[in-house]
């Protein structure tokens, strides 16, 4: 079964081609970072109508790359949420009229799940397993005992990790986007802030970044006002430490409680480095799978191997109408 698969729910257009849900044959991607780096941040607006400019090419560029045309294509995919509503709509409305044209069937996908289907790409997903997605904008905890069943056990009650790397990043005077550019200063410093490790309750899946964001800024502020220079390796390796004590804590205790066979991490923030190596190092007798950098980020080929599993749980949709934003509840 080959999809094709459009995304552009935040600022990269993306169209791939995937057969059933494992094998790629063409994943584009055009990115948009060098275009925001300007504001500090994505703009919803702008990055809507260079979806407008880009579309058509990632199309054409993913058909032949994966040299195929209309008449292989059995299945039209798109990102119908959550994500920017412009952004969302320009890639409904291209994959909506790519399906109506060529007689296709269309599906619209969540974000979300779309993320963690990264991870089958390239492993094999295991039952039950516990599913961590980190991301821009959203920070969660999913059980799954099978495919297509999710149960969010806990989220953010405010800022994303990702948004509060950004964040953390425009504070120290760092580029857009300050999440990687914090994980490779931060090992070069040292804990040595005492930031604290907000919401680390035993008992709770929850999660909060807004507290630790403030605490960085009263630290700078702080630090300011003596006159005093803030050491940027050290803020990085103090603020990484106290978010990476809270994910690798929620999700091993998630993970042992609820005697899962794998945990699955996913979205942006799952390139993280200092992430990855806290995962190996903190849970060693539960497998862990990760997508490569490459599937981290917002890409189409997720989409695609996303909805070859949604297409086998529920079917396809029998006309050109999507449902608008989908919910966190999958």
């Amino acid at each position: 079964m080959r999809i094709l698969a459009v995304e552009s729910s935040c600022d990269e257009t993306s169209v791939a081609i995937v057969e059933d849900g494992k094998k790629v044959l063409s994943n584009v991607v055009l990115s948009q970072i060098d275009i925001h780096k300007n504001y500090g941040g994505v703009v919803p607006e702008i990055a809507s109508r260079h979806h407008i400019e880009n579309m058509t090419i990632v199309f054409d560029q993913a058909l032949k790359a994966a040299n195929v045309t209309e008449k292989d294509i059995d299945l039209v995919a798109v990102t119908e949420g959550p994500g920017l509503i412009g952004s969302l709509l320009v890639g409904i409305n291209a994959a909506s009229t790519y399906a109506f044209a060529h007689n296709i069937p269309l599906m619209g996908v969540n974000h979300m799940v779309g993320h963690i289907y990264s991870a089958n790409i390239e492993h094999e997903m295991k039952f039950p397993l516990m599913a961590m997605l980190v991301s821009g904008g959203h920070t969660e905890l999913v059980y799954m005992k099978d495919h297509m069943q999710f149960e969010i056990l806990g989220e953010t009650l405010d800022d994303a990790v990702g948004e509060a790397y950004d964040k953390v990043g425009r504070m120290l005077g760092l580029p857009y986007p300050g999440g990687p550019l914090i994980d490779k200063l931060a090992h070069l410093g040292q804990d040595t802030y005492n930031l604290p490790r907000p919401m680390l309750d035993p008992n709770g899946y929850d999660f909060s970044f807004s507290g630790l964001k403030s605490a960085v800024n009263n630290v700078i502020y702080h630090a300011n006002r003596k006159g005093e220079t803030i050491d940027i390796n050290n803020m990085c390796a103090s603020f990484q430490a106290s978010v990476l004590d809270v994910l690798v804590t929620k999700i091993d205790k998630a993970a042992k409680d609820y005697q899962v066979k794998q945990i699955l991490i996913a979205g942006g923030v799952a390139a993280n480095k200092g992430l990855r190596e806290r995962l190996s190092t903190t849970i060693k007798d539960i497998e862990i799978i990760i997508p490569s950098m490459a599937y981290c980020t917002d890409n189409a080929a997720m989409i695609g191997a996303a909805a070859y599993y949604t297409y086998k749980d529920k079917g396809a949709l029998d006309n050109y109408i999507l449902g608008g934003q989908s919910s966190l509840d999958y």
